[in-house]
């Protein structure tokens, strides 16, 4: 029996974060697909979806679009995740070629799932929204209404110990929604921070207050959107003049900031292009002093100490002095504050450094490296005022 007599694929994305779109599922040899554009920008690279009917078919599968994604050179040397139960994800060797990107695949089971990253689902934030409201540590301090109607919630880790001298450290992710690996992240080390046996937890919950996000993008996420939020707006580009109509996300939580204080930043994202983590400063910003670049250097020194997954060869060209775009978070808080303010970068492809040929970039080791950063904001907190 061949291909050509069996039943046909069938394939979806009618599920949180969901996004394909099927121009001709024919033939088994061919399957032609295209990435569906953000919902309300033109922005697009994410896809997931699921195919059905796939076991032990030998199928060929083409991204007919690839060539105008948001970035199209992020396809070369990328190779895509696949699972079959959405818990187990691993890598299908892909080409990237004529524009399109290209992969075959003989599924093992009935159902196969294709991804960009491993995916973040709704199911998977609602359980680690539920870790977090369980802990006698943690308070919900606001919620935040979206223009999808759903809600980013910001929450307090604190031991309870009110000194006035204790830092305060925001960690949020996931403003980009399609950057999966960013919730990831988040739970890895808020399991570690959460943990009332870690000497480094308790240190830093001595030490500061974590005001956190764990997804600051609910509308994009489960819209299988790439980059933007319900209302077509990229957050990370709206921290200048934030609004209810356009960026409400922003608006709640850099409000809050300003009751609060800052005394360190961090947002979490992961980057298409280049195959490493790494860290954006602020290093542009028009306040940018001494002591701040002090306090950068020695953060990617001990990272990479801590955890060889992050290195600090190769990133994003440095902004020059007073030149920094002030709509960036990162930018934006280090300047608002004049405090230490990074953006991590994570991959979508593999850590070129470390290799992995089965998994790649993986949520396993996001959730290291944000079970890493406990140590280093252990170290930092003496450090940063």
């Amino acid at each position: 029996m061949t291909n050509s007599d069996l039943a046909p694929l069938n394939i979806h994305c009618d599920f949180d974060g969901g996004n394909i779109l099927v121009e001709d599922a024919s033939n088994t040899n061919d399957v032609c697909l295209a990435i569906r554009k953000d919902k309300a920008a033109d922005f697009f690279q994410w896809f997931y979806f699921a195919v059905d009917g796939a076991a032990n078919r030998a199928c060929s599968y083409r991204l007919s679009n690839a060539s105008s994604a948001s970035y199209a050179e992020a396809w070369d040397g990328y190779n895509v995740v696949a699972s079959y139960d959405r818990e187990t994800w691993f890598r299908v060797a892909a080409e990237y070629q004529n524009g399109q990107l290209m992969w075959n695949h003989k599924a093992d089971q009935d159902r196969v799932y294709y991804s960009y990253f491993a995916p973040y689902d709704k199911a998977r934030h609602t359980a680690l929204l539920a870790k977090i409201e369980a802990s006698q540590n943690c308070q919900l301090i606001k919620q935040i209404d979206t223009v999808d109607n759903n809600t980013v919630e910001l929450f307090k880790l604190s031991n309870g110990n009110d000194a006035a001298n204790k830092r305060k450290l925001w960690v949020i992710a996931r403003q980009h929604p399609g950057e999966s690996m960013a919730e990831w992240f988040m739970e890895g080390m808020l399991e570690r921070l959460l943990s009332a046996s870690d000497a480094e937890s308790q240190s830093v919950l001595e030490a500061a207050d974590l005001y956190f996000v764990v997804n600051m993008n609910p509308d994009g996420s489960w819209a299988g959107n790439l980059r933007t939020n319900g209302a077509g707006t990229d957050l990370n580009r709206a921290w200048q003049s934030p609004s209810v109509e356009a960026s409400p996300e922003v608006l709640g939580v850099r409000d809050s900031m300003d009751e609060i204080g800052v005394d360190l930043f961090l947002d979490i994202h992961g980057d298409e292009e280049l195959p490493y983590v790494f860290t954006a400063g602020a290093e542009g910003n028009p306040s940018y002093t001494p002591k701040i670049e002090a306090l950068e250097s020695f953060f990617r020194q001990r990272y990479e100490e801590i955890n060889p997954d992050f290195q600090s060869k190769v990133g994003y060209d440095k902004d020059e002095p007073g030149k920094a775009d002030l709509r960036i978070a990162c930018n934006q808080v280090g300047e608002r504050f004049d405090c230490l303010a990074y953006t991590i970068e994570m991959p979508f492809k593999d850590n070129a450094n470390f290799p992995d040929e089965k998994e790649g970039w993986s949520p396993a080791r996001s959730m290291k490296l944000g079970d890493s950063t406990v140590q280093l904001l252990a170290e930092l907190c003496p450090k940063l005022r």
